[in-house]
């Protein structure tokens, strides 16, 4: 999951006196399916069975007749269209996600003139910052929602706060107001980052099911740059953030709407009983071939989990659970304390540096080459795995950053020094892209079991959110104290460590069902 939060919280705090780089002296702040074509062979039965269940035409049969061989050749591979539009309308919630993100950056400043709190720095990381306070809570309550009334029902009353939030920040005229406006976003945003995945590993089929997973990073990777976008003219115009706000509360609309005609997870619907909706959901979206065998295997692993909806937080204190959910805080701490939100922070300054002098123009080159890694996970993530992708951009990572305190630390020609900073920020923000942000998100739900995955995944994006506040709260004083080289050069070290856990402790789950995965790691099962 994609995690620049604290960057829009540390950037309120900036010390212009701040000299962090010692030479030269920076002031911080596929679809690619390989499609080769050929017309699928299409059968016509005339006969006339009257078991809907076993002779219904479907198109998730006919367009996976010729699958991709491992070489990526074969015929026109399309078994990820049935389940594409329900993901697409989930995704939307990580396009609302990401414009969050980036919609405080620029009209702070307007808003904090406009509501009376201009100059006061507290002030200013509070209004930031009580978004995480909302998004911990969020966090924390999403697992019992899902479990209780499903994704589905959640993801619309999700859309409450989200909406709410937005029009009253957008109304504000007091600092209560934009406080409680940006808390109930948070709210609504803490939900999101948790049922998105949720949703996408149990409606995707499996050969897909990283693919899709990876619109939730391409999802927040573009309502940055849309909010980035539409933020440029707050530059000129004092109050067009109510403006952007607004807009804020369009695309929580349109999911609203849109879950209306998405499916619910075909597990959940197991296993509250209602065999026959699960069933007609796998038909359509995996084929009806898939039907008998993914029913029974949903049956299997709820009777060996338990017949009740609601899991019990202690339950992931227990095995195999609490082995899953100490995985998921640890790749999340270590996504957090690898630096990105500090050198997304960073990285407008460094393109000052080298004559790039709009901020607005600096950043949005970065949302693109975020977008760039977001599409090239896409490509490879059901084709090399899981682990190997993000064992690969955690050690791209520190590179990187080892890059960047190479090119600070000694003494090289200045516009040299500059080109290698310039270098190691654009390739740390893609190698994080690539791995270390949509493949966190997308493995901690294929790890945990159909019973605990929404309290396993509400703990793991909680500590996301303590993390996440950290960093944004002390990056700057660290930097103050001990300069960007040494900073720097401990997220270089803590991506290392961040590839050796990986290494070690997390388990493949390309090209297999999240049954398959649960029974991996429970015997028992």
């Amino acid at each position: 999951m994609n995690s620049i939060v604290s960057s829009a919280i540390i950037s309120t705090h900036s010390n212009p006196k701040l000299v962090f780089f010692s030479k030269p002296k920076i002031k911080t702040k596929s679809y690619s399916l390989n499609y080769s074509y050929h017309l699928p062979k299409l059968r016509v039965s005339a006969i006339k069975d009257q078991n809907p269940e076993s002779k219904i035409p479907n198109v998730a049969d006919e367009v996976t007749e010729h699958p991709l061989d491992e070489n990526g050749g074969g015929g026109f591979d399309l078994g990820w269209l049935p389940a594409f539009p329900h993901v697409l309308v989930a995704s939307m919630s990580n396009f609302t996600f990401g414009y969050h993100i980036g919609v405080m950056n620029g009209p702070i400043i307007s808003i904090a003139r406009e509501l009376g709190f201009e100059g006061n720095s507290f002030i200013e990381g509070l209004v930031v910052s009580i978004f995480i306070a909302g998004a911990f809570i969020g966090s924390l309550s999403t697992g019992s929602l899902v479990d209780k009334l499903g994704c589905r029902l959640t993801f619309q009353i999700d859309t409450i706060p989200l909406i709410l939030g937005a029009i009253i920040s957008a109304n504000a005229h007091s600092l209560d107001e934009i406080l409680w406006g940006r808390f109930l976003v948070g709210l609504g945003i803490g939900v999101n980052v948790v049922l998105v995945p949720i949703y996408i590993s149990e409606v995707a089929p499996t050969k897909y099911r990283g693919a899709l997973g990876s619109l939730c990073q391409i999802g927040t990777c573009l309502g940055i740059i849309a909010s980035l976008s539409l933020g440029i003219p707050s530059e000129t115009d004092p109050h067009w953030w109510r403006t952007m706000l607004y807009i804020a509360s369009v695309p929580s609309f349109i999911v609203g709407l849109g879950m209306q005609f998405a499916v619910d997870s075909p597990r959940w619907l197991c296993k509250s009983g209602r065999i026959n909706d699960a069933k007609k959901v796998v038909r359509e979206l995996w084929g009806a071939s898939e039907v008998e065998g993914a029913i029974e295997e949903f049956q299997s692993v709820s009777k060996n989990d338990g017949s009740d909806l609601d899991s019990r937080w202690s339950e992931i204190l227990e095995q195999p659970h609490s082995r899953v959910a100490f995985i998921g805080g640890a790749l999340f701490v270590f996504q957090q304390f690898a630096g990105i939100n500090g050198v997304l922070y960073f990285s407008s300054l460094t393109f000052q540096n080298v004559g790039v002098q709009s901020s607005a123009l600096a950043s949005l080159f970065v949302g693109l080459t975020n977008f760039a890694g977001a599409l090239c996970a896409l490509h490879l993530i059901d084709r090399e795995g899981r682990q190997k992708l993000i064992i690969g951009s955690y050690l791209g990572m520190a590179i990187s950053m080892f890059l960047v305190v190479y090119a600070v630390t000694f003494p090289l020609d200045e516009q040299l020094s500059n080109n290698l900073s310039i270098l190691g920020t654009i390739m740390y923000i893609f190698s994080f892209a690539i791995g270390a942000g949509p493949v966190t998100g997308i493995i901690v739900p294929e790890l945990s079991s159909t019973r605990t995955r929404g309290k396993i995944m509400g703990f793991s994006f909680s500590t996301h959110w303590v993390c996440n506040f950290v960093v944004g709260l002390f990056f700057l004083e660290l930097v103050e104290k001990f300069g960007v080289a040494p900073v720097y050069a401990s997220f270089g070290s803590v991506s290392l460590l961040a590839a050796a856990f990986a290494r070690y402790f997390l388990v493949e789950t390309k090209g297999r069902s999240l049954e398959e995965v649960e029974r991996s790691l429970n015997p028992k099962a």
